[in-house]
């Protein structure tokens, strides 16, 4: 038992090119199938050669094929084959989309020199983490040492000008910096090991 004609299966011999153009000016729907299985490998491969990308080469293949459905008024048998002018349209959409990628490169390179990062943004967040990070653990702090190491690393003062400052004796002030820094050095190391970890 064979299966029941169909308007998409291809007949066992293929009308002419004259009797194909005349039927897809008839409108036949049927004669569309048989131009895009008779012409659209050719299609493709000069769309393929002239864009050297075969997703951009099958999009123009369908191009073509719709173009052609839509512009069959402007067939004219008398000026060339219809062969002809389908490659005519190929070369069409072709140049098409070499301008719409051309068009797309120039908007990238206009919207990357429009786009202008800071430099070293990685540097520089590392930087804010890690100084959020020293800050959380100076916090944690007894008062005394908080204020000494304050003082040496935000206001740049020497231990002799902390001790006029607070009005505390120098050795005080060096006894403050030593342990500050020791519990701070140790916070650090345990909160940049649990920082790797992660």
């Amino acid at each position: 038992m064979s299966a029941p004609p169909s308007a998409w299966t291809l007949p066992e011999v293929a009308p002419g090119e004259e009797e194909l153009a005349r039927g897809l000016l008839a409108g036949d729907e049927a004669c569309l199938t048989l131009a895009y299985h008779r012409w659209s490998p050719l299609v493709h491969t000069l769309a393929r050669r002239s864009l050297g990308d075969p997703n951009e080469a099958e999009d123009v293949t369908q191009q073509v094929f719709i173009g052609l459905w839509r512009g069959l008024r402007g067939y004219r048998p008398e000026r060339g084959t219809l062969g002809g002018w389908i490659v005519g349209i190929t070369r069409r959409k072709v140049a098409d989309a070499l301008r719409a990628r051309s068009r797309r490169f120039d908007l990238a390179v206009r919207a990357d020199a429009r786009v202008v990062l800071p430099p070293h943004t990685e540097d520089r967040t590392e930087a804010t983490v890690d100084g959020l990070v020293v800050r959380a653990e100076l916090a944690k702090l007894p008062s005394a040492q908080q204020r000494v190491l304050r003082l040496t690393f935000y206001e740049d003062l020497s231990q002799i000008q902390i001790a006029e400052r607070t009005g505390w004796p120098l050795g005080t002030v060096k006894s403050h910096a030593r342990r500050g820094m020791h519990r701070l050095r140790r916070g650090l190391e345990f909160a940049f090991d649990a920082e790797t970890v992660r």
